[in-house]
C-alpha cells in the first residue's frame, strides 16, 4: 500500500462529493491536485494543494475551497484531523487506526510492497554504457553502467516494460586503429620485435592475449594474406574479444543487458541509407547551407551545400547534416538510423545514458526522436559527470590511451561491487563524484553502504536473539493482533513507520525524475532512524527489541523491524546491491 496514494484517493473522492452536492462546479481539472508530506512534520503527516489549484477554475477562494474540504475529510476514518494552512493548503494528520492495516499490508507485501504500476506497461529502451570496444572498461564507464543498470530496475518495478540495451560503436576509424594494434600485438606474438608502439595506436597490454591467439591459430599465416581479407578477419577477431572483455567486467557489476546492437549493422544492411530517404520523403530532409560555427572556424571547415536534418523544427538549435563532403555520412546519421530502429522495435520511451562530454547530443537525438516517431516515442538523454578517483585523499591518475587507466575490473577486485555500485549512487548522475578506495571500505557511519548494510544485518541478529529469547513464534509475523501494532507509540518508532509510508511514494518518484540516487539517499535515512533506535535501546531498557515478559510489544516491535528490512532490500535490490545477514 502507498499511503500517499490511498490519501490521494480520499482527497479525489472527498472533492468528487463536493461537486455532487453543488458546493464545486462539476468537470473540474484535477490533475494538478497532490497530496505531499509537509515540509514541516510538526504541520501534519500529509499536506494537499488541492484548494490552491482549484480556486481559480471553481471560481472561490483557496481558503474556501479548503474549509469545505477539512469538514469532508475530517469525517473519514483514516483522518484523525483536517485543518487550513497558509492561502488554503489542507494539512492533514493521519488516524492511529489507520497504521497498523498499513504495517500489516507491508508484512504480506514483503520486499515488493513499493513494487507500482505507474509506467502501465509502457516500453522502455535504456542504452548504457556503450563503450567503444576498443579496451576494457574504466571506472568513468563504470557509473554510466551502474546508473544505467539501476535506473532500468527502477523503472521495472514502477510497471515499466524495460529493455536493457549496449549500442557497440564497431564501425568507424577507432576500430580501423583497434585491427592495427591488435595485429601489432599478432606480430610480436610471432617472436618479431614491434618496437614502441607507434603514436596514435592502443598501447595497452591488454591486447596483447588477442594478439598471441591469432598467433596460436594462423601462424604466420596472416602475414601473407591479402590485405583487406586480412584487415576485415583481424578487426572481427579483435572486436569480438573486446565485447567479451567488456561483458565480463560488467558480469563483475552485475549487470547483463538485453540486447547488443551493432552499429556495423547499420552500415552493411543499408538501414542509414534507408532511413535518410525515409526522411528525405517525408520532407524531414532538405539540401542546404550552415552558418559557420561562432568563433574560430574549425580546421578543414567548408561552406558548402549538404544534406540536413530539419532539427531545429523539433527543438535543436540548427539542423544537423547528415552526409559528408565525400558522400559518405556522418556519425550522426548512424545515430538516426538506431534511434529509427528502436522506434520501429515498438518503445515509446527511449533513455541514453551517455557520459558529459556528450552534452550537444542531447537536443539532436530528442528533436530526431520526435520527428520519426511523429511524437509519439520521447528521448531521455541524461549525461554522466566524471568519476575522480583517491587513495587516501590522493588523486589516482589514469590515461586510457597511455594503457595506464584503472580498470573497473581493478576497482571491483579491490573494493567488491555492492560497494562500488552503492557509492556510484550517492551522487545526482550529473554531479562530479569523489571515489577514495579508503573511505569506501571503512566500517562508519561515513561510508553509506557499511551503514545501510549493518542496518540489515543487526535486524537479523535481533529475530534471532528473539527466537532464542522469547520463542520462534514470536517471529511468526503472519497475523500480528492490530491492538499489538498499536503498541508502537515512541516517537522513534512513530518516524520509521512514517519514513517507510514514503517508500514507495519515494520509488516513484525516482523512476518520474530518472533519479535512482534518491533511493540510496533514502536508505541511509532508515538507516540512521534505526541505529538510533537500537542505541536508545541500550540506555533506556523499555525500547529493546526484545522484551520476554511483554510478547504483544517484542511482537509489534519484530514487526517494525521487518518493515525496515523489506525496505531495505527493495531499496537495495533496485540498485543492484546485496543485503548482508552478518557483519
Amino acid at each position: 500500500m502507498n499511503p500517499f496514494s490511498h490519501i490521494k484517493t480520499i482527497v479525489d473522492d472527498a472533492l468528487a462529493g463536493l461537486a455532487s452536492d453543488g458546493a464545486l462546479p462539476d468537470g473540474l481539472d484535477a490533475s494538478r491536485v497532490v497530496v505531499e508530506p509537509p515540509r514541516d512534520p510538526a504541520h501534519g503527516d500529509v499536506t494537499t494543494n488541492a484548494a490552491m489549484v482549484l480556486a481559480k477554475p471553481a471560481g472561490k477562494s483557496p481558503r474556501d475551497i479548503a474549509a469545505s474540504l477539512c469538514t469532508v475529510l475530517a469525517e473519514h476514518a483514516d483522518i484523525a484531523s483536517a485543518e487550513i494552512a497558509g492561502p488554503g493548503f489542507v494539512n492533514l494528520r493521519i488516524s492511529k487506526a489507520f497504521w497498523p492495516g498499513f504495517i500489516r499490508s507491508v508484512l504480506s507485501a514483503g520486499e515488493k510492497f513499493a513494487d507500482s504500476t505507474l509506467g502501465q506497461g509502457r516500453r522502455v529502451n535504456v542504452e548504457y554504457v556503450s563503450a567503444n570496444p576498443t579496451g576494457p572498461l574504466h571506472v568513468g564507464h563504470c557509473r554510466g553502467a551502474v546508473f544505467g543498470d539501476a535506473l532500468a530496475t527502477l523503472l521495472e518495478v514502477t510497471g515499466h516494460n524495460v529493455t536493457r540495451e549496449y549500442y557497440t560503436n564497431d564501425a568507424g576509424s577507432q576500430i580501423d586503429t583497434l585491427g592495427d594494434s591488435v595485429f601489432l600485438r599478432y606480430l610480436e606474438a610471432l617472436g618479431e620485435d614491434i618496437g614502441e608502439i607507434p603514436a596514435g595506436l592502443y598501447p595497452g597490454d591488454y591486447l596483447i592475449p588477442v594478439g598471441k591467439q591469432l598467433a596460436g591459430e594462423f601462424g604466420g599465416k596472416l602475414k601473407t594474406m591479402d590485405e583487406a581479407q586480412r584487415k576485415l578477419l583481424v578487426k572481427d577477431r579483435s572486436i569480438d574479444a573486446m565485447m567479451d572483455m567488456i561483458r565480463e567486467d560488467l558480469a563483475r557489476l552485475n549487470i547483463h543487458q538485453d540486447v547488443f546492437f551493432s552499429e556495423r549493422i547499420l552500415h552493411e544492411n543499408g538501414k542509414i541509407a534507408e532511413t535518410v530517404q525515409t526522411m528525405r520523403d517525408a520532407g524531414l530532409v532538405y539540401e542546404g547551407r550552415l552558418p559557420p560555427p561562432k568563433g574560430q572556424l574549425p580546421e578543414g571547415w567548408e561552406d558548402r551545400e549538404q544534406t540536413l536534418f530539419r532539427a531545429t523544427e523539433f527543438g535543436d538549435d540548427i539542423d544537423r547534416p547528415l552526409m559528408k563532403s565525400d558522400g559518405t555520412f556522418t556519425y550522426f546519421a548512424a545515430d538516426v538510423a538506431y534511434a529509427r530502429d528502436k522506434i520501429n522495435r515498438g518503445f515509446t520511451e527511449l533513455v541514453f545514458i551517455l557520459g558529459a562530454d556528450h552534452g550537444g547530443y542531447v537536443k539532436r537525438l530528442q528533436a530526431v526522436t520526435k520527428a520519426l516517431s511523429q511524437g509519439n516515442a520521447s528521448a531521455d538523454v541524461l549525461l554522466c559527470q566524471l568519476v575522480r578517483l583517491f587513495r587516501a585523499g590522493e588523486p589516482v591518475k589514469m590515461s586510457k590511451r597511455a594503457g595506464e587507466f584503472i580498470t573497473l575490473r581493478e576497482v571491483v577486485d579491490e573494493v567488491g561491487s555492492d560497494v562500488l555500485r552503492f557509492m556510484m549512487l550517492t551522487r545526482k548522475n550529473d554531479a562530479p563524484l569523489d571515489f577514495d578506495f579508503q573511505k569506501v571500505t571503512e566500517q562508519s557511519r561515513d561510508n553509506p553502504v557499511w551503514y545501510v548494510q549493518y542496518a540489515h544485518a543487526r535486524i537479523g541478529s535481533a529475530f534471532a536473539r528473539a527466537e532464542i529469547e522469547v520463542g520462534e513464534a514470536v517471529a511468526d509475523l503472519s497475523d500480528v493482533p492490530e491492538e499489538s501494532l498499536l503498541l508502537l507509540s515512541d516517537e522513534t518508532e512513530q518516524r520509521i513507520i512514517g519514513l517507510i509510508a514514503g517508500w514507495p511514494r519515494a520509488v516513484e518518484l525516482a523512476a518520474v525524475n530518472r533519479e535512482p540516487h534518491r533511493l540510496a539517499f533514502y536508505l541511509y535515512e532508515i538507516a540512521a532512524e534505526f541505529h538510533s533506535y537500537y542505541n536508545k535501546g541500550k540506555d533506556q531498557p523499555q525500547l529493546r527489541f526484545i522484551l520476554p515478559k511483554q510478547v504483544h510489544l517484542t511482537q509489534a516491535r519484530l514487526a517494525l523491524l521487518q518493515m525496515i528490512r523489506y525496505t531495505l532490500v527493495s531499496g537495495l535490490s533496485i540498485l543492484g546491491v546485496k543485503p548482508v545477514d552478518e557483519m
